[in-house]
């Protein structure tokens, strides 16, 4: 970070690259459990225990999926973030995020204070 607070053009450049390799490796990762079960043939299966780790294997892949979904969505919004300058910068109190923490989850849209805030009353609520 240089003296006013702000991420370089060079660090901006590497969360960039960052985000984008996730995005890629998550988009990939998804062709491949579809292709793997787009093969999958249950006929194939002799008893209903098969059948039944079968199902559970395919709810879990859609679990998966909606967590990667939810996963590319953050994605996306930190590389719209990137590009519009505000990345970096706490959404609820605008302080700027540390880099530590932008380096361990370059998704997060919150400091570590107001996270932290968030997750009491979270809890509080559950």
């Amino acid at each position: 970070m240089s003296e006013k607070g702000h991420l370089s053009q060079k660090d901006l450049k590497r969360f960039k690259k960052s985000l984008e390799d996730s995005r890629k490796a998550i988009i990939e990762n998804a062709r491949k459990t579809m292709e793997e079960e787009s093969n999958f043939d249950t006929d194939d299966l002799p008893d209903e225990i098969d059948q039944a780790s079968s199902e559970y294997a395919q709810s879990m892949a859609f679990r998966l999926r909606d967590r990667e979904k939810f996963l590319l969505k953050k994605i996306e919004k930190a590389l719209q973030r990137i590009e519009d300058g505000t990345f970096g910068m706490c959404e609820r109190c605008e302080e700027l995020i540390t880099m530590k923490r932008l380096e361990a989850r370059p998704v997060t849209t919150l400091c570590i204070r107001c996270k932290e805030e968030q997750e009491k009353k979270e809890k509080s609520y559950g």
